[in-house]
């Protein structure tokens, strides 16, 4: 499905940005600090060249907000707070409640089976993108929240599901006036050392499984452990899964092109094969992207890739926008 031209309607912007929770912790060289530094600034610039009056932010979760004991594919937030994790902000999202609802609404009636949350909890899968593009205070134009589950199988979104949730959500905006910015916070590739409920340990099974927040000192740990991984891959350990620039390009590039079929086509075993677990965070762009006019280049000013083993991130940044 594909939109027809509409000068009526109001113009709308794709931003594609990996996060790391490593920013700022793990060190990296002066060249691959200026890349991020560049591409960071001119999402900015473009970002709020755009003026936005309504964002789109898809993320996912780290097991901060979201727990096996319910893991609903997505989820959108009617209301929404940053835990704070890492170095990214903690504190109440800017979220636009009514507009949230409606979506809502509009996906059920869509023939999703969309979870709502009157109470989300997020972590630096939302928030670092906001921390980066409006500071740390996060006073950014209305959002509403989408998470994708990214982590925790059987229930992780499936490429073809993900695009047409674009899809639907781009018709919901079709029906607003405001400029609205659509944000994939995630992927590229990558796989840092987050838990699986095959864990051997059930004490890991358990804490992945039961809703709670963690004590400062389970959070340091967890900060410390992401971070030594993170070394590991910088100096070449086997241990830990490298990371995949080439798969990374191609997702970008079915990106920007907006022709999606062979890229939905992918198995989904063979996302975490080549790319990592957690590359299934990279379903936020498809997301975000499916929003927006298919199958045709758009206006890309911005499209900027590097790969970051300190950071466990194949580290892309992407500023698409329609025309008129």
């Amino acid at each position: 499905m594909t939109y027809a031209s509409s000068a009526r309607r109001a113009s709308r912007a794709f931003l594609g940005m990996s996060h790391s929770p490593l920013l700022g912790l793990n060190p990296i060289d002066d060249e691959d600090q200026m890349a991020i530094d560049v591409a960071v600034s001119a999402a900015r610039t473009f970002v709020h060249e755009f003026e936005p009056e309504l964002i789109v932010l898809i993320g996912p979760d780290h097991y901060n907000g979201f727990f096996n004991e319910l893991m609903p594919p997505f989820c959108i937030g009617s209301e929404a707070t940053a835990v704070g994790d890492y170095l990214s902000p903690a504190g109440p999202l800017n979220v636009a409640q009514d507009k949230a609802l409606a979506l809502a609404k509009h996906l059920m009636d869509d023939n999703f089976d969309m979870a709502v949350s009157r109470r989300m909890l997020v972590d630096h899968g939302f928030s670092q993108a906001l921390q980066f593009l409006w500071d740390d205070e996060m006073k950014t134009p209305p959002v509403i929240p989408i998470f994708v589950n990214s982590v925790s199988q059987p229930s992780i979104a499936r490429l073809s599901r993900c695009r047409t949730l674009g899809q639907s959500i781009g018709q919901f905006l079709d029906t607003l006036p405001e400029r609205t910015l659509l944000i994939g916070s995630g992927g590229l590739s990558h796989e840092p050392p987050v838990p699986t409920m095959e864990h051997p340990d059930p004490a890991i099974r358990e804490r992945i499984t039961n809703k709670r927040m963690p004590t400062q000192q389970e959070r340091d740990a967890k900060t410390e452990r992401v971070k030594a991984a993170g070394m590991a891959l910088a100096n070449g350990d086997d241990w830990m899964k490298p990371l995949n620039p080439e798969w990374d390009r191609n997702w970008m590039q079915a990106m920007a092109s907006g022709e999606l079929d062979a890229l939905c086509a992918m198995s989904e075993e063979s996302i975490s094969q080549q790319a990592g677990n957690s590359a299934h965070e990279s379903k936020t762009w498809l997301v975000a992207r499916s929003a927006l006019p298919l199958d045709t280049e758009l206006p890309c000013p911005l499209q900027t890739y590097r790969c970051m083993p300190a950071l466990i991130a194949g580290y892309g940044v992407m500023f698409m926008h329609t025309k008129n």
